[in-house]
């Protein structure tokens, strides 16, 4: 539901861009947790760059979260055109792709299921499902769109302290997996061959929903820009000036945290251009029954949360594939989830485990190229 908008200006001579965006995992309505806020000025912050180009905001709020487009535009006429076509775009594709919306295509497809024949459905919907479907194959099923009924399951299990009644988890399972959703190219349809099905495309409808606005926004003329759905974020070219958006990752969500400062951590910063970052984990949801800890992600292959604290950060070409891919790791672990990730073009990922109470990370071959030195990092103005 598109709730409000705002746009945000303000000129500062004499400045130099080099805000940092620093990224924490939060609740979400939609998929997963992560916040976003600026450091050095704050939100709508805008600073002056090249004579004809300044930096504007604008947030609104859909997918039950808040999208803060940063652009930078010649006038505040021009960025609050392009800003308002993003925002529209991101409503119109929440009205495809959402499972909470009851009259969404999405939602609309599940209540035909078990369908009499293939549904047809839109070009939006239909990219996103065949993303989805490719994913799972790769993924051995650790990521799947049909994973509705278990994560309707796990999260009543997770508000009442109680793992599901095993008939009822079973149940939920016959409704899951590749032999319920089948992809007919030819006439562009879905077919939902078991009884009770709901597809959940939380894992990877935000990151769509960013790259198609991000494309709106190339369309109008913008060279350089940022979209961030609380903490999904997606970037076009770099601001003027810079080599790119500088983002700093907290996937434990422990940044300013006396744990934090004991481990004398240096901040974890990415240079992007053209790129999308994702953190997904369990630090801010997350359960604990019978004495195990439970992410609120679900494992599609065992209908309940993933077990142990853990954060990812996905950097990837496009938001669509970080979304999913973030997802999908969360739920596979370094030791499966690296060969996958290796084998994404220009994808990198960063896995944080506590192990005795200690973050130890692993990383994957492409990620020391994301990551500004902390050298560099202290010697840039604010």
């Amino acid at each position: 539901m598109y709730l409000f908008c705002r746009i945000a200006r303000r000129q500062e001579q004499h400045t130099r861009p080099a805000q940092v965006y620093w990224v924490r995992r939060r609740s979400s309505a939609w998929r997963r947790f992560v916040l976003v806020a600026a450091l050095g000025g704050g939100m709508g912050v805008v600073v002056a760059t090249a004579d004809d180009l300044q930096r504007y905001t604008g947030t609104c709020r859909s997918m039950g979260v808040a999208w803060t487009v940063s652009l930078y535009a010649p006038s505040a006429t021009a960025a609050e055109e392009a800003v308002a076509a993003a925002h529209a775009e991101v409503r119109r594709l929440e009205q495809i792709l959402s499972d909470y919306l009851p009259d969404s295509e999405l939602s609309q497809l599940s209540a035909t299921a078990p369908t009499q024949s293939p549904v047809p459905v839109g070009d939006d919907l239909w990219q996103v499902l065949t993303r989805s479907v490719f994913l799972r194959n790769a993924s051995g099923g650790a990521f799947d769109p049909t994973v509705g009924p278990l994560t309707t399951l796990w999260r009543r299990a997770r508000r009442s302290g109680r793992l599901p009644l095993p008939e009822r988890l079973a149940g939920a399972r016959r409704a899951v997996g590749p032999d319920t959703l089948v992809l007919n190219p030819g006439n562009q349809a879905v077919a939902l061959t078991r009884p009770g099905m709901r597809l959940d495309l939380g894992g990877i409808g935000m990151g769509y929903a960013i790259d198609r606005a991000l494309n709106v926004l190339r369309d109008r003329g913008i060279a350089a820009a940022m979209i961030d759905a609380s903490g999904d974020i997606g970037v076009t070219g770099p601001p003027p000036g810079t080599a790119g958006w500088r983002v700093e990752v907290d996937p434990l969500g422990r940044r300013g945290s006396r744990q934090a400062t004991a481990d004398k951590s240096d901040p974890l910063v990415l240079t992007l251009a053209d790129a999308a970052v994702t953190t997904s984990g369990d630090a801010f949801q997350a359960v604990e029954i019978d004495g195990v800890r439970y992410s609120h992600i679900v494992d599609p292959r065992t209908g309940l949360g993933v077990v142990g604290g853990s954060g990812v950060t996905v950097v990837a070409a496009d938001a669509t594939t970080a979304d999913a891919l973030a997802t999908t790791l969360s739920v596979l672990g370094p030791t499966a989830g690296l060969p996958l990730v290796e084998q994404t073009p220009a994808a990198a990922a960063r896995f944080v485990t506590l192990q005795a109470g200690k973050p130890v990370a692993t990383e994957s071959s492409r990620w020391s190229t994301r990551i500004t030195p902390a050298a560099q990092i202290q010697a840039q103005p604010n």
